[in-house]
Order: structure tokens, then C-alpha cells, then sequence
């Protein structure tokens, strides 16, 4: 139960937030962990709610090219680029980090990603994939994600990462973007910060109360615009995404993070890796 410090003082506005609803799995435990680190959040794919809202988290469990399709079957890129394009913040999660690369490449076969940042989306040469469980992670100076959290660990469950960090850091006219490390049978990037575009490859809905820090972080940097109402408490759903969430299967009673060594979650969503039965990998 996140206390007072982090549910903000009485009287304080607190920041909206919209969960961008276009069928990726696990979003409630994304939904209840923003809401304990002090953000009024809604569930919604309608634009008014993806534009208006202080910030805007876009979740991703599964396959990247069935998730790059599910975000264009309802307008996504569109709207997650005049959001980036206006300096109004965004934070992807897991495959919601990998779809701002430039591409993702399954068996030999290349999807084409949103393209904010340079680099492609590989499987992981490690022994052992899926990568599932809790991992240390190098932030880099002056992050604002990992303030106070440098030496945590989160909780990952992938496949596939990009292992080359291709942007050009030496443009003299913009700040360079700062991008956190992990490694799993190589390093990989784990999350990246640049302007109002952030990202995680790890769960921090997953990553208990470390991952609630991270989202603190964000939500504390989130500007207080008024744009959007939504009412304190459980997310407010638009009304025309309540028939397609009636069919997602609830997460977790009371969305706990697992603990060290606890059974591993299993996304749901789109043609979802993670949903792979005993013996298969998840791939994400």
C-alpha cells in the first residue's frame, strides 16, 4: 500500500495517466501499480484520453510484429507520435520498449517497429531463454528513472532485446538519450530515457517495490496539465473498450509482484510468447 508521501498531499492534483488499451495483456496490474505510485489512470484507446493525459504508458507482452499490428489496428503509432512529437510523456514496458526501435527480426523474418530510435530487436544468445526473473541493471549518470534505485533489481521475461545501442550520442545540439544495461547471454538495453520518450524492458508492475519506485520517478516528473478527469480510485475504463476487457483474463488477485524464485507471470496478449505451455519458451 503505497503511503502517503506517494499518493500526494491532501489537496494536490494529482497526474493522469492512460494505459493504452489496444488488447496487450496484464494491463490491470500495470493500471494498479501506477495508481499506488500516485497517478489517476484510465484504461482507454480513445484519442482524447491518449492525448489529453499527463502521461501515457504503452504496455506489450508477446510477438513484436503481432503487437506493432494490434497498435496500428487502433491508430496507435499515430497518436504515440503527435504525443512524442509535442514533448508530452510517454513510458513503454517490455515489448512496449522494443516497438520504438526500428525493427524486431523472428526467424529470419523483419518487422517494422515505430522508429524513434536507431537499432533492431534480436533474440538473446543466452543458453537459457526465455530471460525470466529478477536481474541487477546499469543505469547511467543522471538517470531519473533509477534515482535512488541504482543497485535494485527488476523482474524480466524475454527473449529478444536489442544487444547494439546505434544512436549517434555525439549530436553537440540535443542531450543524448541515457540507456540502462542488463545482460543475459549478452548485454542488451534494459531501458532507455530520452526527453518525453522512456521505456523499460523489465516488468516495473512486476518489480515489486523497486518497480514502484521507478514509476514514482516518472509519475513525479509528469506535468499537471488538467487536460484530462479521471477519477481517483480504480481506472476509469472509455466506454467503448469495456466489451473487449470483459474478455481479458483478470491478473492476480491484489496484482502482487512475485517475489525472487516465484513462478514467472504469462502475458496474455496479442499471439502472446510468455503464454507458452510447460516445455515451450515465451519469447518477448
Amino acid at each position: 500500500m503505497a503511503g502517503a508521501s506517494e499518493q500526494g498531499r491532501p489537496g494536490e492534483q494529482r497526474p493522469t495517466v492512460t494505459v493504452l488499451d489496444y488488447g496487450a495483456g496484464n494491463v490491470r496490474s500495470a493500471v494498479r501499480a501506477l495508481e499506488a505510485a500516485g497517478a489517476d489512470v484510465v484504461l482507454s484507446r480513445r484519442e482524447s484520453d491518449v492525448l489529453g493525459a499527463d502521461g501515457l504508458v504503452v504496455p506489450g507482452v508477446g510477438a513484436f510484429d503481432a503487437v506493432m499490428r494490434a497498435l496500428r489496428a487502433v491508430d496507435a503509432p499515430r497518436m504515440i507520435g503527435r504525443r512524442i512529437a509535442g514533448g508530452r510523456p510517454v513510458l513503454g514496458i517490455c515489448v512496449g520498449l522494443q516497438v520504438f526501435f526500428e525493427r524486431g527480426v523472428e526467424h529470419g523474418i523483419a518487422s517494422e517497429g515505430l522508429g524513434e530510435w536507431p537499432g533492431t530487436v534480436e533474440r538473446l544468445p543466452a543458453a537459457v531463454t526465455p530471460h525470466m526473473g529478477w536481474n541487477t541493471v546499469e543505469p547511467p549518470e543522471g538517470t531519473v528513472l533509477f534515482r535512488g534505485i541504482e543497485d535494485e533489481r527488476f523482474y524480466f521475461v524475454h527473449s529478444y532485446g536489442v544487444q547494439q545501442w546505434e544512436f549517434d550520442q555525439t549530436i553537440e545540439a540535443m542531450d543524448p538519450p541515457r540507456v540502462t544495461w542488463s545482460e543475459h547471454g549478452a548485454r542488451f538495453v534494459a531501458a532507455v530515457e530520452n526527453g518525453p520518450l522512456s521505456a523499460t524492458q523489465f516488468h516495473p508492475e512486476k518489480s515489486s517495490e523497486a518497480g514502484l519506485r521507478l514509476l514514482r520517478n516518472w509519475i513525479e516528473g509528469l506535468p499537471r496539465t488538467g487536460r484530462l478527469t479521471a477519477s481517483s480510485g480504480p481506472a476509469r475504463t472509455a466506454p467503448e473498450d469495456a466489451a473487449g476487457l470483459a474478455a481479458t483474463p483478470p491478473a492476480a488477485p491484489g496484482g502482487a509482484a512475485p517475489a525472487p524464485g516465484d513462478a514467472a507471470h504469462r502475458g496474455t496478449g496479442p499471439a502472446s510468447r510468455d503464454a507458452a505451455p510447460a516445455g515451450k519458451e515465451g519469447r518477448a
